[in-house]
């Protein structure tokens, strides 16, 4: 199975890393969004699903929002990401002024999603999007690779992240799309 590899060089992955950090900073900071000095160049001005995550002072995740399908430019969409990610995660309280420095960021760039059979889904490489219904569930290539699932722990954590029965990748009525995801995180920098 051929996944798309996203096309984003090192130094616009720290880039994406710096927008993230300095858009959620000014948002909580100054209640004003970021806007970039210039517009966004090569892959950056091109639109890619992505995702941004952020992590607290023990590396426990803080927020994590993003988007499947592209909606613009990548950077302007980090830039949106990355706020939602510190104040609209519905499973979090919004980022305070006093936890800005502790925060780690991390940017997932996401190739286009390809339909696959649960045999060729690659934990560690592919991320899985799982459809039923009306329900669906994302889990990022990382998540796998993480907590060391093999095939059926990712295809299981990936139903019950999308609210469905652990088992529920087996039907024939669910729909399961893998990814490739090129991830930029700030701890690897350290």
């Amino acid at each position: 199975m051929a996944t798309s590899a996203p096309v984003v060089t090192p130094a616009q992955g720290i880039e994406l890393l710096q927008l993230a950090r300095n858009s959620l900073e000014s948002w909580v900071r100054h209640g004003r969004k970021l806007a970039p000095a210039l517009p966004p160049q090569g892959a950056l001005a091109t639109p890619l699903g992505s995702f941004v995550t952020i992590h607290g002072r023990d590396g426990e995740l803080r927020g994590c929002i993003g988007h499947m399908l592209p909606g613009g430019p990548l950077a302007l969409e980090v830039i949106e990401l990355a706020i939602a990610a510190g104040v609209q995660d519905p499973r979090f309280e919004p980022v305070t002024t006093r936890e800005l420095p502790a925060l780690t960021y991390e940017v997932s760039v996401l190739s286009p999603m390809q339909l696959a059979s649960a045999d060729e889904v690659e934990p560690g490489k592919h991320g899985l999007l799982i459809r039923q219904g009306h329900r669906s569930g994302v889990l990022l290539p990382q998540v796998a690779a993480e907590h060391h699932w093999d095939r059926e722990t990712f295809l299981q954590q990936t139903c019950r992240k999308a609210g469905l029965p652990p088992e529920a990748w087996r039907d024939a009525g669910t729909e399961l799309r893998v990814f490739t995801a090129q991830v930029f995180s700030e701890s690897t920098r350290h």
